[in-house]
């Protein structure tokens, strides 16, 4: 593995992590300005992520 597809792998398992984070936030009432954040940021992460492994997977 390389370092692109380590790094995807790591942004991926992080916006995975604050996408879920900020959904459970959502659920508990929280609807706060840093359940935004959780969820934006979590978003951002994740399909950076999954971008840099469809890139480097050949």
């Amino acid at each position: 593995m390389n370092a692109k597809s380590i790094l995807g792998i790591i942004l991926t398992l992080a916006g995975l992590i604050g996408l879920v984070y900020g959904g459970i936030d959502f659920t508990k009432g929280g609807v706060s300005q840093a359940s935004f954040v959780y969820v934006i940021m979590g978003a951002i992460f994740f399909f950076a992520g999954v971008g840099l492994v469809r890139s480097t997977k050949a």
